[in-house]
């Protein structure tokens, strides 16, 4: 539930949506349909970025937590236990 109410104004999700918008613009409004259909590749992007660093970030938590050990969560459990 925290991860849906703290993705809400991500900055990947604002600039997305906002390349969108600006897609439609360019290519409705001023009838550049070619430079529309460019900024509407931009989203994907974004989010593709933004899910890799995300993974990274979770991926650094994980290790930090285990100890960076081969043994991994088995032998962070068994530390905590023993405490």
């Amino acid at each position: 539930m925290r991860a849906a109410q703290k993705t809400g104004m991500d900055p990947a999700i604002v600039a997305s949506a906002a390349s969108v918008a600006l897609s439609w613009y360019f290519y409705f409004v001023k009838g550049d349909k070619l430079t529309g259909l460019f900024v509407g590749l931009w989203p994907p992007t974004f989010l593709a970025f933004a899910s890799y660093f995300e993974q990274t970030r979770m991926s650094e938590m994980v290790d930090q937590a285990t100890g960076g050990s081969s043994g991994g969560v088995v032998q962070s459990l068994e530390r905590v236990m023993q405490r």
